[in-house]
């Protein structure tokens, strides 16, 4: 039995509403892994934020290669994990970015109230082209 996804049906999930969790290389320790937001659009490039001066902020640069792991923990279990080096680094617009990507994660006027309750930061958007995908669909097991 094959539990992989197809390219449209991981591309389908990793576009759906999750916590991704990111990790990151370190050079005296093990992997930085934590909790991010992302965007994805089927056929293209994912992003996230963060600020630069943060420890995630300064393990990414342009060419860094990480790992972006989706899943849904209730039955039938899945997961889509995508391996990929940044692209670009580019300047986070409020109205383009930031109120799009809280509000899809907290709805539209919680999105609003969650910018609007932190300090002023200087964010940056971090683009990361999708290379080496792994994924697992629970729900083949039945067909």
């Amino acid at each position: 039995m094959d539990y992989r996804m197809t390219k449209e049906e991981r591309e389908k999930f990793l576009s759906g509403l999750h916590v991704a969790v990111l990790s990151l290389n370190q050079t005296d320790r093990g992997p930085l892994s934590m909790p991010v937001w992302y965007w994805y659009e089927p056929g293209g490039n994912l992003w996230f934020e963060t600020e630069p001066h943060s420890r995630k902020g300064r393990l990414l640069e342009m060419g860094t290669r990480l790992t972006l792991c989706v899943q849904d923990e209730t039955p039938p279990y899945a997961y889509v994990s995508v391996e990929g080096g940044v692209i670009d680094i580019v300047e986070d617009d409020l109205e383009l970015h930031q109120i799009p990507l809280a509000s899809r994660y907290l709805g539209e006027q919680g999105g609003r109230d969650y910018l609007d309750s932190l300090p002023p930061t200087e964010w940056k958007r971090y683009l990361v082209s999708p290379g080496h995908w792994l994924s697992y669909d629970g729900s083949k097991s039945a067909s």
